[in-house]
C-alpha cells in the first residue's frame, strides 16, 4: 500500500488535467454508473465531518473519503479543512493507497466542479465574476474558473474588511482586477458568472437582484441547514443543475427551494445528464441558471485515482 504525502500531491496536481476527468465522473454517475452510498455526517461544536464513498462501474478502485471542516481553526493558527481519502482495489478489497491531503483534493475537486459547471452552464461571455465568501473556496473556484473563461474581472462579497483586503491583494498578485464590497446585493447588480462559497444559514442573495444572463454555482450549502441563496433566485431560474438529484433532496439550495415549495424537483437535471448532452444546459444568453453542487464521491474517485495513477 502505497502512502502519498501532502508534498507529493502538491507536487503533481499542476501536472494533472482535471477537468475532463470530473467530467467522467458526473457523467457516470448520472448514467447509473456509479455507486455513491448517502453522506456520512457528523456534526460537532466546533465543527462537521463528511464521510463520503463510493465507486465507478470498471474502474479500478473504489474511494472512501473523510474530510472535516472547523472553521474557527484559523483563529488558532490552523487550516479549516482536514481530512484524508482512502482508495482500494475494486476487484480485491486490497488497500492500495492512503492520500493524507489534509483536505486539499476535497478543496481542488470542489473547485473543479465549479469550473465544469461553468463550462456548460455560464453565458458564453463572462462579464464579470462574482466570487461570494472570501475563504480557500473562493481562491480555488476563481483559478480553476480560468480554465474555462478569459475574464480576470472579479467583485468578492465578504463580511470583514480584513478578510476582503488580503483576498483583494492575494488575488490581484495573481493577475486578477479585484473589487471588494460588503454588499452582497451588488454581486447579482455587477456580475453574470457567480459562485457563492461560505457555511452561511441564511440566504446571502436575493432573487430581487437577479438579471437576465446570470449563473450562479452554489457550492458552499452542504448539509441540510446550510443556505446560500434565497429559495425565490431558483423558482426564477430557467435551468436548475443539481451535481447529485438524490443528495440535493436532502441538502443544498435544491433542499431548501423544495422545501419551501418554490420548485418542484421535476424542474432539475443532472449536471452529468448536462455534460452528456442527455439534459439541456444553458440554450440563450438571456437564460438563468443555477448550478447546486453539494460535492459527489465520483469527484473524490477521479481526483484520487489521478494523483495515484501519476505518482505511480
Amino acid at each position: 500500500m502505497k502512502i502519498v504525502t501532502l508534498a507529493e500531491i502538491k507536487e503533481i496536481l499542476p501536472l494533472l488535467d482535471l477537468v475532463p476527468a470530473i467530467e467522467e465522473g458526473f457523467v457516470a454517475y448520472s448514467s447509473g454508473r456509479a455507486t455513491v452510498p448517502p453522506v456520512g455526517e457528523l456534526i460537532l461544536d466546533r465543527g462537521e465531518v463528511h464521510i463520503k464513498s463510493g465507486s465507478i462501474d470498471g474502474d479500478d478502485f473504489y474511494v472512501i473519503k473523510i474530510a472535516s471542516g472547523f472553521y474557527d481553526n484559523p483563529s488558532l493558527g490552523l487550516a479549516s479543512g482536514n481530512g484524508c481519502m482512502l482508495l482500494f482495489k475494486q476487484q480485491t478489497g486490497e488497500p492500495a493507497g492512503i492520500l493524507l491531503d489534509e483536505g486539499l483534493l476535497t478543496d481542488v475537486r470542489t473547485a473543479v466542479a465549479g469550473a465544469v459547471a461553468a463550462k456548460y452552464l455560464a453565458p458564453r461571455k463572462v462579464e464579470r465574476i462574482g466570487i461570494v465568501g472570501t475563504g480557500v473556496q473562493a481562491r480555488l473556484q476563481l483559478e480553476w474558473l480560468t480554465r474555462i473563461t478569459a475574464c480576470r474581472d472579479v467583485l468578492v462579497w465578504g463580511r470583514r474588511a480584513p478578510a476582503l483586503d488580503t483576498y483583494e491583494r492575494e488575488m490581484e498578485s495573481r493577475g486578477f482586477s479585484v473589487e471588494a464590497t460588503l454588499d452582497a446585493a451588488a454581486i447579482l447588480e455587477s456580475c453574470n458568472l457567480v459562485v457563492t462559497v461560505t457555511p452561511s444559514k441564511t440566504p446571502l442573495l436575493s432573487a430581487a437582484d437577479l438579471r437576465p444572463g446570470i449563473h450562479i454555482t452554489a457550492v458552499g450549502s452542504d448539509t441540510p441547514d446550510k443556505q446560500e441563496l434565497d429559495p425565490a433566485i431558483l423558482a426564477k431560474a430557467d435551468v436548475v443543475v443539481a451535481d447529485s438529484l438524490s443528495q440535493c433532496r436532502l441538502r443544498g439550495e435544491i433542499h431548501k427551494a423544495l422545501e419551501a415549495g418554490r420548485i418542484r424537483e421535476d424542474r432539475c437535471v443532472e449536471l452529468g445528464a448536462v455534460i452528456s448532452g442527455k439534459a439541456r444546459g444553458r440554450t440563450s444568453e438571456s437564460q438563468i441558471t443555477v448550478a447546486d453542487l453539494t460535492g459527489v464521491a465520483v469527484q473524490d474517485i477521479k481526483i484520487a485515482t489521478a494523483v495515484y495513477r501519476a505518482l505511480q
